[in-house]
């Protein structure tokens, strides 16, 4: 092909409108060809065939191409090891240029690395932008430039460098007659890449300003259908701008504000400790002699612990790939305290299952509930799943509706004892960390 183009490579940013990378993309000077690779690195690593975050994916880049084709355009999608992808792309067309948003995952990091020296190789800039975030990399440390270990003062930095620019939106709309008119309507089905096409019960792309007003209110309250606004999965997948969002929470919640920071606030966790879905971020941590017992770990998987809340909790996960966020904290804390299981198990189960996984909000939240990661609640406390039902579920609604032989004779009896549980735990946890600071 004899015109130059620039690519652009849309990753977990699916979507055209306010997306910074596609922004610069077309104001390059260059058309633009937007591409997307199905990846089989990860792909192959999917034990379910109908895992629905393929699905999502995979209708999400149909809609993609779809409003590419209205502006004369078209969305090149393939599925196999991007660098090979890149390989036979630099001999079909004639590059100027790549430009993707960045993505802080470890593995993507390695990814990202080998296209950009191999691109570099053949005279090719790769130009990566700050798009899933607010704030990056060192963008919010303290002053001595090393990266914060806990939140609250992370949050303080962060609010205080907070101004318009920040969340301002990049009108992508203006320029996308720049597109590259290429037709090419091949895309492969989710069949081809051995999936089946589920259902993913994903909602609507709409920010819910009402459900946001109350967040504060409503939040803790699992049975409260619209007490959370289930954006996660817009977040995790990009369809959903994190400026767009931003905004109205600095105008309506600020409680809600603080889950967006804390979104940010993993992701540079993960980028300054690449290694922290495999070994605790405080390392005495990982000297906790865990007791791993399979039996009891699939009874949480399962969620027939004998204990309503933390059973409802995985019930849901296992049916729908969602999970409250209060339970969330409730069935870690079970599974790591109260079963003395390994917290990288529970963080890969649900890697396995959630809907809206993402590797540092995932990694940071059960290192958080074991004790061992940043800002972590201290090893002494642990969540008494009882009292947590009383206060968060008092009507037993939402336990109800997931645990219906809840008080019968059906219902498991409780695994451990809660309070013999949690004497163990503090004398297994206290003699990890004994010797050093806690």
């Amino acid at each position: 092909m004899s015109t130059a183009v620039n690519f652009f490579w849309f990753r977990r940013d699916l979507r055209i409108n306010d997306n910074a990378g596609l922004y610069r993309a077309l104001r390059s000077g260059h058309p633009v060809q937007c591409l997307f690779i199905f990846d089989k690195e990860i792909l192959d690593k999917l034990e379910d065939r109908d895992d629905k975050r393929v699905s999502f994916i995979h209708t999400e880049i149909l809609r993609l191409h779809e409003e590419l084709r209205k502006h004369g355009a078209s969305l090149i999608v393939r599925y196999g090891n991007p660098l090979e992808i890149w390989k036979d792309l630099v001999n079909e067309f004639k590059i100027n240029g790549v430009y993707a948003n960045r993505d802080y995952e470890p593995y993507a990091r390695k990814r990202d690395k080998e296209v950009f020296e191999f691109l570099k190789d053949k005279g090719i800039d790769f130009k990566g932008f700050k798009d899933q975030v607010i704030f990056d990399k060192n963008e919010v440390v303290k002053d001595d430039g090393e990266p914060y270990q806990v939140y609250s003062p992370y949050m303080r930095k962060w609010k205080e460098r907070m101004n318009d620019h920040f969340s301002r939106s990049y009108p992508v709309e203006k320029y996308l007659d720049h597109l590259f008119p290429y037709s090419n309507p091949d895309i492969p089905s989710l069949d081809e890449m051995g999936f089946k096409k589920v259902d993913p019960g994903v909602p609507q792309r709409t920010i819910p300003k009402e459900i946001i007003k109350s967040y504060d209110r409503t939040r803790n309250f699992p049975a409260n259908e619209e007490g959370t606004t289930h954006l996660s999965v817009h977040l995790r997948f990009g369809t959903i701008s994190i400026r767009e969002l931003t905004r109205v929470a600095l105008d309506l919640n600020q409680k809600f504000l603080n889950e967006l920071i804390w979104r940010d606030f993993y992701q540079m966790v993960l980028y300054h400790f690449p290694e922290s879905g495999e070994k605790a971020i405080k390392p005495k941590y990982d000297r906790i002699e865990w007791v791993n017992d399979e039996e009891a770990f699939q009874r949480w998987c399962d969620g027939k612990t004998g204990y309503p809340l933390v059973d409802a909790g995985m019930r849901e996960l296992n049916e729908t790939g969602y999970m409250h966020n209060r339970v969330r904290m409730v069935v870690a804390s079970f599974l790591t305290k109260h079963l003395l299981t390994d917290w990288r198990w529970g963080e890969a189960y649900f890697a396995k299952k959630l809907l809206d996984y993402d590797m540092a909000s995932n990694v940071g939240g059960w290192q958080w509930a074991a004790g061992s990661g940043m800002d972590a609640a201290p090893y002494f406390r642990i969540f008494n799943p009882e009292s947590q039902l009383e206060k968060f579920d008092p009507k037993g609604a939402y336990v109800k509706k997931w645990v219906p032989e809840w008080k019968t004779s059906d219902y498991p009896k409780p695994v451990v004892e809660h309070k013999k549980a949690r004497e163990r735990a503090l004398e297994i946890y206290k003699k990890a960390v004994s010797g050093g600071d806690q």
